[in-house]
């Protein structure tokens, strides 16, 4: 397209209407200029297009797909190598059904383990979510079909979604809710950024200049499209004018005849509406270049979602090395749980795939039995909920005339869906009494959960030997669960969330999720691992954490600084040994920690990773760069980035709370000593290198004052505003070269 040309050729209306969408999924076309409409729909674990011979929508009316493993599950990988493979598949099905832009990932923090979409997001952390975000970008933008990164930003409940305000200050939107959002923008280029519903601070995410044009587009560099979720715009002209570019889906008109009403009567100027044109047009040109003719290789896309979720479950527990089974032993096995034969495998809402196949656990475990294996089956409990003795004492036979019970259970259908946050982390139960009775009859339990945000296990994991979270697994999942157990896969996925012994324990249970379209982000930068490493409180299981089939050696770290200030290195090398008797993968987690710093900062936070392969006594060396940023913290007051000089503790290990090695690096950087007023605290002067010799010396000159003679009584002061003292001291505290400092200070 010549653009330029075509801005010219546009009429106001033409320029209006092509900025909201012409049907719930498409762009406006302009025909008389040949712009064609393109088509932006649903992800963002697989694809979600609208069936053309639906009679109706209806989130199940849509076209088949591969329903990959969700990103709970596959942040729990660990792997931005898997991510990117992963988007590569979702580009080819995207590009062979003619989608122009696939919506996803979804990068939200789990700010809280109720979030109902917790199942659509990646981490608690940002580095984890940022880095897996940006590798699924790479992967589908990789095939000509474009990414949306969402939803920007805040977006951490479903309750009350469309108005709530997410109170939260600059530097914890910094440092957690924008970084990986940072992240992805600044190293993957998405084609868009979609904007949230909620509002931040009190102005809605989808008409916010400061986020969406002050630090997207000016800061980060963004130069795609903000497109707004669906039905986030309250006001187009403020949208516009705020940095947005495309409403959708369509207002039938409606929010254009407000963009030509506001242009006409001079409250936006048309250079704004031009380019937020613009844009649309570079899109439209963008997604026409894209190469035709994708075929898509079905079979070959769900043996990559059966590897994604072997790659995604987390080994909870193994008590005893109860795992994995020899499908070539003379033993029962007996499976209980309605789940093993109709599978849960992803959430409710708009991200609902439609699947090319769906395999279930209990027939691929029969499948890979061994010929004196035996597999029998009871259901244990109703999908419905509801109490069936029956059911349960038919399981209970099965498990005392077996020598190994695998038990599923998880989360009922529904309970995790766009639109509504959970109520609480337990498991049904109908579904812990069946696990209560099957373990009193048979010691040698293993459970598989099937669930997309964390569930309590506190209360009853004493009752099971192995524990193994399976997420939601996508339409591979059961044959993955087959591979797990069986050993044919060794597990390495890890916990990008933790498990928390109880509700009450997470940051955020007395701020979630407000009242009264208000949200408190009480806990700051206290979210997850963040919060519970600096209190020491007890977790079920940490960030990171996940067991294998073999064992890992750590040793050798050495660490190395080169520069300093903003082009500081720090380089972290280490070896990593397989002790163990099988091949496997082990996820490296480095953390780092600033003891002594101007401001509170968590105990750790990660900040590199790696996933390391070795077969049995191969050792490797594993290498990381971390850069000033790594090091630094956000500064409100001089809005940038700020690296303090001094020593960091760098730990490795594998996890939060598995820490193998450690040690300290001494950073230098230039000193920076934030601008005084006459009301900062009297101890802030007295820690400023020019202000405090400053007060000191005019201190000294008060006559009859205990200030400059007692440090108990100067000690009671430093909290006191500067301008207070001067008052209190009755125009005995000589200011003259203070207010020549503030002077020189203001120029």
């Amino acid at each position: 397209m010549d653009i330029s040309k075509i801005l010219t050729d546009l009429t106001l209306a033409e320029k209006a209407a092509l900025l909201s969408g012409s049907r719930a999924w498409d762009t406006a076309p302009v025909e008389r200029l040949g712009i064609p409409s393109v088509m932006l729909t649903d992800g963002p674990h697989g694809l979600r297009k609208q069936d053309p011979a639906a009679e109706r929508f209806s989130l199940h009316a849509s076209v088949p797909a591969t329903c990959f493993p969700t990103a709970a599950a596959l942040g729990s990988s660990w792997d931005p190598d898997l991510l990117l493979r992963v988007g590569q598949a979702l580009g080819d099905e995207s590009l062979a059904e003619g989608v122009a832009v696939l919506l996803g990932p979804g990068v939200n923090i789990k700010r809280s383990p109720l979030c109902g979409r917790n199942f659509e997001y990646l981490s608690e952390d940002p580095v984890v979510s940022g880095h897996l975000g940006a590798a699924l970008v790479r992967g589908v933008q990789s095939r000509g079909v474009g990414a949306s990164v969402k939803h920007f930003a805040a977006n951490n409940q479903e309750t009350d979604r469309m108005r709530v305000s997410a109170q939260v200050d600059e530097r914890t939107l910094r440092e957690i809710y924008l970084a990986a959002f940072e992240h992805i923008v600044t190293v993957a280029q998405p084609w868009t950024v979609m904007a949230a519903y909620n509002k931040v601070n009190g102005v809605h995410a989808a008409q916010h200049p400061w986020l969406l044009t002050e630090v997207l587009r000016e800061e980060w560099g963004f130069d795609g499209l903000v497109v707004s979720d669906w039905g986030a715009v309250s006001d187009p002209v403020a949208a516009v004018a705020a940095g947005l570019d495309l409403e959708m889906p369509t207002t039938n008109g409606t929010s254009a005849a407000r963009l030509v009403e506001a242009v006409e009567t001079g409250r936006l100027d048309e250079a704004v509406l031009d380019r937020a044109v613009r844009r649309v047009l570079e899109l439209v040109d963008r997604a026409a270049r894209a190469r035709t003719g994708a075929v898509v290789d079905f079979e070959r896309h769900h043996a990559l979602a059966r590897r994604a979720a072997a790659e995604s479950a987390v080994l909870l527990k193994n008590e005893r090395g109860i795992l994995p089974l020899d499908p070539g032993a003379d033993m029962t096995v007996a499976v209980i749980g309605e789940f093993a034969r109709t599978p849960r495998f992803q959430g409710a809402g708009s991200s609902l795939v439609t699947p090319t196949r769906v395999d279930n656990a209990l027939d691929a475990l029969i499948e890979a039995a061994g010929p004196h294996l035996k597999v029998t089956y009871s259901p244990g409990f109703a999908l419905s909920g509801a109490e069936d003795g029956a059911l349960r004492a038919e399981a209970v036979a099965a498990a005392t005339a077996a020598d190994v019970v695998v038990v599923f259970l998880g989360l009922p259908e529904g309970e995790e869906t766009e639109g509504t946050d959970r109520e609480h982390l337990g498991l049904p139960g109908t579904q812990l009494r069946l696990l209560e009775a099957v373990a009193r009859a048979n010691r040698s339990v293993v459970v598989v959960l099937a669930n997309g945000g964390v569930v309590e296990t506190a209360s009853w994991d004493h009752r099971a030997r192995a524990v193994l979270e399976a997420w939601l697994g996508g339409q591979a999942g059961g044959g993955a669960v087959a591979d797990l157990l069986f050993g044919r896969v060794n597990p390495s996925g890890r916990l990008a969330e933790t498990i928390p012994v109880r509700l009450q324990d997470n940051p955020s249970y007395l701020d979630f999720p407000g009242s009264e379209g208000i949200v408190s982000y009480g806990e700051r930068l206290y979210v997850g691992y963040r919060y519970y490493d600096a209190k020491g409180l007890e977790v079920a299981y940490p960030f990171g954490h996940g067991l294998s089939y073999t064992t890992f050696a750590y040793s050798d770290l050495d660490t190395a600084v080169e520069g300093q200030g903003d082009d500081v290195v720090v380089r972290v090398r280490l070896t990593l040994t397989n002790t163990g008797p099988v091949r496997g993968r082990e996820v490296v987690q480095v953390y780092v920690g600033d003891p002594v710093c101007s401001v509170d900062r968590p105990v750790r936070e990660l900040r590199a990773f790696a996933k390391v392969g070795l077969v049995p006594g191969e050792s490797a060396p594993v290498e990381f760069e971390l850069r000033a940023r790594d090091l630094s913290f956000f500064h409100p007051a001089r809005g940038r980035w700020t690296l303090e000089s001094g020593d960091f503790e760098i730990a490795v290990g594998a996890s939060s709370r598995d820490l193998r090695l450690t040690a300290s690096v001494a950073v230098e950087a230039p000193a920076y000593a934030a601008p005084l007023t006459l009301e900062d605290p009297v101890g802030q002067w007295l820690g400023h290198p020019e202000g405090g010799p400053l007060l000191r010396e005019a201190v000294q000159t008060m006559e009859g004052s205990g200030i400059a003679h007692d440090p108990d009584i100067l000690r009671m002061v430093e909290a006191l505003p500067l301008s207070r003292l001067v008052a209190m001291g009755g125009g005995r505290l000589d200011t003259t070269r203070i207010d020549s400092f503030l002077t020189g200070q203001s120029a």
